[in-house]
């Protein structure tokens, strides 16, 4: 699994609002994992490589000494980011923590509209545990490899897709082409829409039944689960 850099996080839809104010140089550091933590003392919580996410409550109420040993401490811990929402506790990003920032080339990024962490933390998630997709990619080749070759192949494809596969011919292939717009476009309903030619409508409706025929559909392990066995599908003709 490749993990992604900070800047491929920045690039995904559900972070477009983010701007970058320090740490340029750290863009290509790779991020292991996302959480969201108010306490000042986080970084000894914390194992390396993680974009750390914040309202800034406690910021806004300690001291300028305070929050610059925050910033360090998160610097020394090897994180890899720390996002704040300018909304509610601070307006803006102390200065003294910029400058130490810009000091260490620590990431600060900022978001000055209200955002929801939880769809941060999921769009970064699904990201870190899901390999990019794409046809060369040596990791995805590999796993379809090993799956055939330990004859598992078959069992894994019921296990995933069963019961839409013993669907009829003409809803099993519309079923499962929405499902691998879906998984492209990061489960984005009208982004879905747009790929298939259709309206919005019909893919939430293809969606319920998707979820019935599959169970849930929102953890990143079994949308990676999924998008393998569609992969091994197509290996099949």
């Amino acid at each position: 699994m490749s993990l992604p850099t900070l800047r491929q996080i920045l690039g995904l839809p559900a972070f477009r609002g983010a701007e970058l104010l320090s740490g340029q140089a750290r863009l290509d550091g790779q991020i292991t994992w996302v959480h969201v933590a108010e306490v000042l003392d986080a970084a000894r919580l914390l194992s390396g490589g993680e974009l750390l996410l914040s309202t800034g409550l406690e910021l806004a109420r300690t001291s300028p000494e305070a929050r610059v040993a925050y910033v360090r401490s998160l610097a020394e811990a090897g994180v890899g980011g720390l996002g704040l929402e300018l909304v509610q506790w601070l307006k803006e990003v102390p200065a003294e923590m910029l400058q130490t920032a810009r000091m260490l080339q620590f990431p600060i990024l900022v978001f000055r509209s209200e955002v929801r962490f939880a769809e941060l933390t999921r769009a970064a998630h699904e990201r870190i545990l899901r390999p990019a997709v794409s046809e060369d990619e040596p990791l995805l080749e590999s796993l379809l490899d090993a799956l055939i070759e330990a004859g598992l192949g078959q069992r894994f494809l019921e296990r995933q897709l069963g019961t839409l596969l013993r669907l009829p011919s003409r809803p099993k292939s519309t079923l499962l082409a929405t499902l691998e717009a879906l998984l492209m476009a990061q489960f984005n309903i009208a982004k879905a829409a747009r790929k298939l030619g259709v309206r919005r409508q019909s893919i939430y409706y293809r969606l319920e039944q998707l979820r019935g025929m599959l169970g849930e559909l929102e953890s990143p392990e079994k949308r990676f689960g999924l998008w393998l066995a569609l992969e091994l599908l197509k290996r099949q003709g």
